[in-house]
């Protein structure tokens, strides 16, 4: 608090013998006119601020006071007037920062400054210097007491003449703008701060000052007057522990945070006594809370975020009674808040406002005491590790006016006493798992709430229960329900929210139609709304504006009818899931210009893809997969750069794969499968060298494999290009792509052996984490899907689709035998090569593939034994090796005596062994019930079963193996059949 009256005071003891704006006793001499004059003929002023400074006495002109009986020029105060809190410069409208603008002074400094010789008082704050630097010359002005150039944009060398200003008091360089950015302002050698004895206030934030071995510190020490110093962002990394004597022990206000100490919290600092203020926030400092904190007995606000501290509050913090602010956010603090909270009862009267212990990993139970906080305005007690229910002495808190409990591992029911919060404005509970029911008691008084953020978990039973035609006190500018139950009706206490600029209503249980209405209500500065996953209904009004809707959410309900484009503004859009018809509009890229997402999936719009699309130059991602979407796919991608995810997939597409979607340089995943797509794959998709995921599969597409994928674009995840009319050879250059972890290039007309080289992939060697695949989705906030048939059946995988490891060549005219190398792959996990060719023996180090849950190598001319290491495919759920020519006695052992369909080995004649009828020479007569325990199985018994052997294997694979996170979809198709088998 001292800091914000100390330029007042400077202000006042320098007008003790000043009047301004013209009411001197006598008039300003020639001399400090013409050095005004000169003065501005070097400044811009395109507010004309210094319209007054006409006639000869130039103590009545505006910023400019006179000593009153001598006349001369002692103070030139010409800071920009816009009024506004420089901390709340990023809440300026575009038309209050214009304002600003047109305020400032630019321009240069004419020299002719230095002939006011008498000048103690200068300042030219927030204003706009545009990267001039600070003059050498003002050194010269030694009467200065006050010098402010704060917010100015200097730059460059702060001049070391400013060490011959020896009566200065205040000096204030902070080297920022918060309209025009940062300055750039530098101080090499601090040491000649040193002849600044006089010193009471010294702001250098953002200033870069060269010091090392703590020389800063020194300096600093030598200013026994010194009330406050101001040093954030200074890029100060060495910081002396102790210090012989501390000469500033007047401080009252210390800020040096925003730099990059690593250090435990000094000792001298705990020789502060008057201070008031303590800021080390954004550092690094570690270590853990000193006791003797309790010797600073005039703190008021002490900051200590973004740092690395460790271990408890102590509870002698408690005892600090002058305290208002205590900001603790970002640490590594641990353990519970109770006793702390205890040991501020010793305090006549707590003073605390504002308790902020965000972001650390705090634990236990809320204590009852927090209700003895009876000043407190702000509780933070985000991301931690609190549990149990908030303690009803809450609604204790009657000055409260935000309280943030959000993700930490809280449960039960929110207390009524919430209700008499009167003053409370924001509150965000979400990320816990709240249960109960919230009904108007809760809500009754809360008159001033404007953000209200309640979500709960999907598992949880949180009911909101008003009666119908119930106003609120609120008008909410924010509101989260996130998975509460507000449904089924639509609720009318919601209709009457018109000041509404963020809504969020995922998964609230609404099965109704939205009154129209209610839209209507909704306000102009509405910023995003979210409906999704819901069971709403009917047709939305297609004419609404909104004007500043940048988010729309409506996906995975049931809206009907055509597409609602309401605001010109939209960056993010999710339509998908739903049952809206007709067609895309022409001119969406000329409604929706700025358009980041436009995700129209699993609708049934028909119609063309708007050409107006290629217009949108920030779009991410364009989704309109399995929708009823017909003609050609447009051919003018040159100005999409930004494109990361382009997915057409299941519709009725023809003509060729554009070549223009070789300019898209970021595009990371091409979904155009099952289609009607033909003609080769074209050549500029090599210049999409970021491509991760292909799947062209379910074409008509011609020609041969690629021969720019595995030479330009070599970092594929996912390559499918299966059901297609490609031909020639596998090439060797496939074999580069060391992140592919999923190959299908099965039901085309491949030819030639397979590589053997295959055996070198890495991700299917070692397996693949996939963080950069799926950080990348997220990214996008785009959910993948891929088509996966094994054993028969198709099966759509939506999430961890980068870890299904799998290769499938199956029904192509490949020849030569299976490649030994391919036993290397060991974090394969089914392996296709069915329906070729392909002769030779099966490798006999095949059961290192330990992994393999799914292995067909059936309708081949295969030859030799079925070798022994096959039982050692202990997660083998499915085998093919039917229609060979294999030979002699089938394995037995481990997994094996699962598979015991005779299916399995059919067509090979001579083979023989359980579970065939053919009994090897030499064999004692047994029956498949004594090997097994049962009776003969069908190996395709599961054809009518819901939990189907893939989904249990690949759900102890992928699900019980990955963190349970595969998602499997049977689609219940019998591929074979429709082939033909």
């Amino acid at each position: 608090m001292f800091s914000l009256y100390l330029p007042l005071l400077f202000y006042l003891h320098f007008n003790s013998f000043i009047l301004c704006n013209g009411e001197s006793i006598v008039k300003c001499i020639d001399t400090d006119r013409e050095a005004l004059l000169g003065f501005k003929n070097g400044l811009t002023d395109p507010s004309n601020r210094l319209s007054s400074w006409v006639g000869d006495d130039c103590c009545k002109w505006e910023g400019i006071g006179c000593d009153n009986q001598t006349g001369r020029v002692v103070k030139l105060d010409l800071r920009n007037p816009f009024q506004f809190r420089i901390l709340d410069a990023y809440l300026l409208t575009e038309n209050e920062i214009a304002t600003y603008r047109s305020l400032c002074l630019g321009g240069k400094f004419n020299s002719s400054l230095i002939h006011l010789e008498y000048l103690n008082y200068l300042d030219l704050s927030l204003n706009n210097f545009e990267g001039m630097q600070i003059p050498d010359f003002l050194g010269q002005l030694k009467n200065l007491k006050y010098l402010n150039l704060s917010y100015s944009s200097f730059t460059g060398e702060v001049p070391s003449n400013l060490g011959n200003l020896l009566n200065l008091q205040y000096l204030d360089i902070y080297g920022f703008s918060y309209i025009f950015g940062a300055t750039g302002l530098n101080l090499e050698n601090p040491q000649w701060l040193s002849g600044l004895s006089f010193l009471k206030h010294l702001d250098l934030g953002l200033v870069r000052i060269n010091s090392t071995r703590g020389v800063w510190l020194n300096v600093i020490n030598k200013f026994p007057s010194l009330l406050e110093l101001r040093l954030p962002g200074c890029e100060l990394q060495d910081i002396l522990f102790t210090l012989p004597v501390v000469n500033f022990t007047s401080l009252k206000v210390l800020d040096i945070s925003k730099n990059s100490f690593n250090s435990s919290i000094p000792n001298w600092l705990f020789n502060l006594a008057s201070l008031t203020k303590l800021d080390l926030s954004s550092n690094s400092f570690s270590g853990s809370i000193s006791s003797e904190f309790t010797n600073l007995v005039s703190l008021e606000d002490l900051d200590l975020s973004l740092n690395l501290i460790e271990g408890p509050i102590p509870s002698s913090l408690g005892n600090l009674c002058k305290l208002k602010n205590l900001i603790l956010s970002a640490n590594k603090l641990s353990g519970e808040i109770s006793e702390f909270l205890s040991s501020s009862a010793v305090c006549p009267s707590v003073r605390l406002m504002t308790l902020d212990l965000n972001s650390n990993q705090f634990t236990g139970q809320l204590p009852g005491s927090i209700g003895g906080l009876k000043n407190l305005q702000y509780l933070d007690l985000a991301y931690n590790s609190f549990w149990g229910s908030i303690p009803s002495t809450i609604g204790n808190l009657s000055s409260l006016k935000l309280l943030f409990l959000h993700s930490n591992k809280m449960n039960g029911s929110i207390p009524e006493s919430f209700g008499q919060l009167s003053e409370l404005e924001d509150l965000s509970l979400i990320g816990n798992s709240w249960e109960g029911v919230i009904t108007e008691a809760h809500l009754m008084n809360l008159g001033r709430l404007e953000i209200l953020v309640l979500s709960t978990e999907p598992d949880r039973s949180l009911v909101f229960n008003v009666t119908h035609g119930w106003i609120p006190p609120f008008r909410l500018k924010e509101i989260d329900l996130q998975n509460c139950k507000l449904g089924p009706l639509f609720p009318t206490w919601l209709q009457v929210q018109s000041k509404l600029e963020t809504v969020t209503l995922n998964n609230v249980g609404i099965f109704d139609t939205i009154p129209e209405e209610w839209f209507s209500k909704l306000s102009s500065q509405l910023l995003a709304l979210d409906l999704s996953n819901n069971y709403i209904k009917g047709k939305l009004p297609p004419k609404l504006e909104f004007p500043k809707l940048e988010i729309i959410d409506l996906s995975s309900n049931g809206f009907e009818g055509l597409l609602p484009l309401w605001s010109t503004n939209a960056t993010q859009v999710y339509f998908q899931n739903n049952s809206f018809s007709g067609s895309i509009p022409q001119n969406i890229g000329e409604l929706m210009p700025s358009l980041g997402n436009l995700h129209l999936s699993d609708n049934h719009l028909n119609g063309t893809i708007p050409s107006s699309i290629c217009n949108l130059s920030n779009l991410l991602v364009f989704n309109v997969r399995n929708n009823e979407l017909r003609g050609e796919l447009i051919d003018c991608w040159e100005s999409s750069q930004f494109l990361w995810v382009l997915d057409a997939s299941n519709n009725r597409l023809s003509g060729s794969i554009p070549r223009s979607l070789g300019h898209l340089s970021s595009l990371g995943m091409l979904l155009l499968s099952n289609n009607n797509l033909v003609g080769e794959i074209p050549s500029s998709l090599q210049n999409c060298s970021v491509l991760k995921s292909i799947d062209l599969g379910g074409n008509r597409l011609s020609g041969e494999f690629p021969s720019w994928i595995g030479v330009t674009v070599s970092s594929i995840f996912i390559l499918r290009l299966r059901s297609n009319l490609l031909d020639g050879h596998i090439p060797k250059q496939l074999c580069n792509l060391q992140h592919l972890n999923f190959l299908d290039l099965s039901h085309n007309n491949f030819s030639g052996v397979i590589p053997s080289c295959l055996g070198n992939l890495s991700a299917l060697i070692y397996g693949n984490s996939s963080d950069e695949y799926r950080l990348q989705y997220r990214l996008a906030y785009f959910k993948d899907q891929i088509i996966v048939v094994t054993k028969g059946r198709e099966y759509e995988f939506n999430y961890n689709i980068a870890l299904l490891n799998a290769i499938d060549l199956s029904e192509n005219n490949l020849e030569g035998e299976i490649p030994d190398e391919i036993t290397s792959l060991k974090a394969l996990r089914a392996l296709n090569l069915s329906r070729n060719h392909i002769s030779g023996t099966i490798p006999e180090k095949i059961g290192n593939l330990n992994l393999l849950e799914s292995f067909d190598l059936s309708h081949n001319n295969l030859t030799g034994t079925v070798p022994q290491s096959l039982s050692s495919l202990t997660f083998a759920s499915y085998l093919d090796l039917s229609y060979n020519n294999l030979s002699g006695k089938i394995p037995t052992g481990n997994q094996l005596q699962t598979l015991n369909a005779s299916s399995i080995y059919e067509g090979n004649p001579f083979l023989c062994g359980f579970p065939l009828e053919a009994k090897c020479h030499g064999d004692k007569t047994e029956t498949r019930a004594a090997l097994d325990g049962s009776g003969e199985e069908d190996n395709t018994d599961d054809n009518n079963s819901l939990v189907p052997d893939l989904y249990i294997s690949i759900a102890a694979g992928f699900v019980a193996g990955f963190c349970g996170v595969a998602f499997v979809t049977l689609r219940r198709k019998s591929f074979w059949k429709q082939q033909g088998q």
